[in-house]
């Protein structure tokens, strides 16, 4: 069956603004926000947690059999910091956000990240670890990087991705895919 509404990905190293981002897309478009560290903790998607990083252990298994049925049918926005995972066919947009590594520094700081944690994440954001993820794992075409230092940007951002979402529906309802 084909969808009605398109499941975007918005990815990128913790801090750069992703929740933020989805919640505003949710509100603004109603699609639905599918904020996966809240699902892994709800769900039970993982081996439980990791005292070093502060985080759980996600099994990828669980967590993509805890989603399908409700991804597969359209109309998600995925909150993570990881898309690779994410099978091609249930995926229309992947949205990497991408911020200066000073102001990372400074958000993640301010979430009192353990410095082990924090350098992960700056070295990540600076080594382009996640755009690089997206690029091996989906077609270039549906893969955009976008800036999200400024409350601005945030706002740029939300209004293209609003945009794109509106040529989808033109372009994809009522048609076979």
């Amino acid at each position: 069956m084909a969808r009605t509404l398109p499941n975007i990905i918005v990815t990128g190293t913790p801090g750069v603004g992703k929740t933020t981002h989805c919640e505003t897309l949710a509100q603004n478009t109603g699609l639905k926000h599918l904020a996966i560290n809240d699902i892994v903790k709800q769900r039970g998607c993982h081996d439980g947690w990791d005292e070093e990083f502060s985080s759980w252990i996600v099994d990828e298994d669980k967590l993509l059999d805890a989603i399908e049925d409700e991804v597969k049918g359209g109309g998600y926005i995925i909150d993570w910091h990881a898309c690779d995972l994410f099978p091609k066919s249930w995926i229309d947009l992947v949205v990497v956000l991408r911020v200066d590594s000073t102001l990372l520094y400074d958000r993640l700081k301010a979430r009192n990240y353990p410095e082990n944690k924090l350098q992960e994440n700056l070295d990540s954001e600076i080594m382009e670890v996640l755009l690089e993820e997206a690029r091996e794992a989906y077609d270039a075409e549906i893969i955009v990087e976008l800036r999200s230092d400024t409350a601005e940007e945030m706002e740029s951002n939300v209004e293209r991705i609003e945009s794109w979402l509106e040529s989808w529906k033109k372009n994809n309802v009522g048609k076979e895919q």
